[in-house]
């Protein structure tokens, strides 16, 4: 058996032998392509290009919105309209109000700290002096900073 294996591998040892002196083929209408461009042929590539950010969207938890009851929704607008009203207007105030997910069901809930600017009951946003509008109806908690202590609302 080992002389059979012996012959078997001297076979395959010369199983090219009638072309290895051949010359390799070269096109006459197309040009030889350049080494770079050959190379990207054999690049790997991504078959599921986007499924890590499909997936990483997918596991993303997002918050439901809490509906307030009127008792709650009028305690907050009686709160904005007495800082609003205050003398002065540079009341710190911390606003926890709900945003929604532009992707997805439900948001999250954001806190913004600083001064109320206004109040525009037209288009129902509270305008903060840094130019954050917060829609009046996405609001669940108003806390205002005084010299004695804090003192706020949130259902």
């Amino acid at each position: 058996m080992n002389k059979k294996k012996r012959f078997m591998d001297l076979e395959e040892l010369h199983k090219y032998d009638d072309i290895i002196g051949l010359p390799r083929h070269v096109s006459r209408t197309h040009p030889p392509m350049p080494a770079k461009d050959r190379a990207a042929q054999f690049a790997p590539f991504a078959a599921l290009t986007g499924h890590r950010e499909a997936v990483k969207e997918t596991a993303r938890v997002t918050d439901t919105r809490v509906e307030l009851d009127e008792y709650c929704k009028e305690q907050i607008d009686r709160k904005l309209k007495e800082i609003c009203g205050q003398a002065g207007g540079s009341q710190i105030v911390s606003v926890t109000y709900f945003v929604p997910d532009a992707r997805k069901s439900g948001g999250s809930y954001e806190t913004v700290t600083g001064c109320v600017k206004k109040i525009n009951d037209h288009e129902r946003v509270l305008v903060m002096e840094d130019g954050i509008k917060i829609p009046l109806d996405e609001i669940i908690g108003v806390e205002a900073c005084q010299q004695q202590g804090i003192f706020g609302i949130r259902c």
